[in-house]
């Protein structure tokens, strides 16, 4: 993989994970992609262009990798938010999470991650193990077979999963299956990106972006934008598989806003690759996802302090909720995202510094 490849990588994720930020805050970058509407899906299209094919031989070799890399550090989190719930429910009356369990900390993580609320986009780390480590075994068996027949395949269990979700009980365990369907057609759609199309096809002409902006005009159609009455439209909410009364929407709005996503970071890296803080912020998403709800908790309790409103009038709210969203939304933006970003350059510096 070439230097450029890797840092126009590195910064999909940094912009994948501000979409995500943005997103728990409700406003978009990209007027065209509500919150929620490809996301997710980009994380997964990004861990297929940095699969790499000599795994299929080395089975054990990328379990571990997986282990040290996501799980190791999301068990470390895991801790750290146990003991942060805690003492912030002794702070003021409320526990943000399930009660504490052996269950809740070990088995929970691999079904919903939403174990402690201050720490639950997590739940994206998890399901990415098991999305990756399913791919392994997928491409493993499929290794004889042809491109076209791993496009079906992979293509059939990414838009049979929304049908899937509707027609039987979302069972912890059916819920995981359904999730996996859906993330492995956007990591078998990155890895396809990397392998056949990238430096072999230009998908950035002006044509092919022409037809994504009528399309997404089109599926635009079905949005509803958070609306609680009529459901949300172009965004779902794949941690509880809820597509509302979509079937194929959610699997084309996710695909237009990857292409976007890479279209714009190919338009615009010249300008991009030389800011330093967007490289930081696409080395450190991991403490980006894990933190930014309790940053943006902190945040809250400060401006609550500063505006002499007791901290219970918090605990009304769920873990998504700020104070006077018209004029604060930006501020908290902007103040997550740094603190966010530094705090996972200064736990990589403490964790260098120990290893030494």
């Amino acid at each position: 993989m070439d230097k450029i490849f890797s840092d126009k990588i590195n910064i999909l994720k940094a912009l994948a994970i501000t979409l995500v930020v943005s997103g728990h805050l409700e406003f978009r970058l990209f007027d065209m992609f509500p919150p929620y509407s490809f996301q997710l899906a980009l994380f997964f299209f990004i861990s297929g262009m940095l699969f790499k094919d000599k795994y299929l031989d080395s089975v054990a070799e990328f379990i571990r990798r997986r282990v040290k890399s996501l799980l190791v550090l999301y068990f470390l989190y895991s801790a750290f938010y146990a003991v942060v719930t805690v003492v912030i429910a002794k702070l003021t009356g409320k526990f943000w999470g399930m009660e504490l369990s052996w269950k809740n900390f070990f088995i929970t993580p691999f079904l919903n991650g939403h174990q402690f609320d201050l720490s639950c986009p997590m739940w994206f780390v998890t399901q990415l193990f098991i999305t990756m480590i399913t791919f392994l075994f997928f491409q493993r068996m499929f290794r004889e077979k042809n491109e076209l027949f791993h496009f079906i395949v992979y293509t059939v269990m990414g838009f049979a999963a929304i049908p899937l979700s509707k027609m039987f009980e979302l069972t912890p365990i059916f819920l995981i299956i359904i999730r996996t369907m859906f993330s492995l057609f956007f990591v078998y759609l990155g890895h396809l990106y990397t392998n056949k199309i990238h430096g072999n096809y230009n998908i950035f002409t002006p044509k092919i972006l022409g037809a994504v902006i009528c399309l997404q005009a089109v599926l635009w159609h079905f949005n509803r934008d958070f609306d609680p009455v009529h459901g949300i439209g172009l965004s779902y909410v794949l941690v509880w598989a809820r597509f509302d009364s979509q079937i194929v929407v959610p699997v084309l709005t996710s695909i237009t806003g990857i292409w976007f996503s890479l279209f714009f970071i190919n338009v615009t890296y010249d300008y991009l690759k030389n800011i330093k803080f967007i490289k930081l912020v696409g080395e450190n998403t991991y403490h980006i996802m894990a933190n930014h709800l309790f940053v943006m908790y902190i945040i809250t309790a400060v401006i609550l302090k500063i505006n002499g409103i007791p901290m219970s009038e918090r605990n009304l709210h769920n873990i998504y909720w700020i104070f006077n969203p018209v004029q604060n939304t930006y501020l908290y933006f902007v103040l997550t995202m740094l603190i966010t970003t530094y705090t996972g350059v200064g736990l990589k510096y403490i964790k260098s510094k120990i290893l030494r």
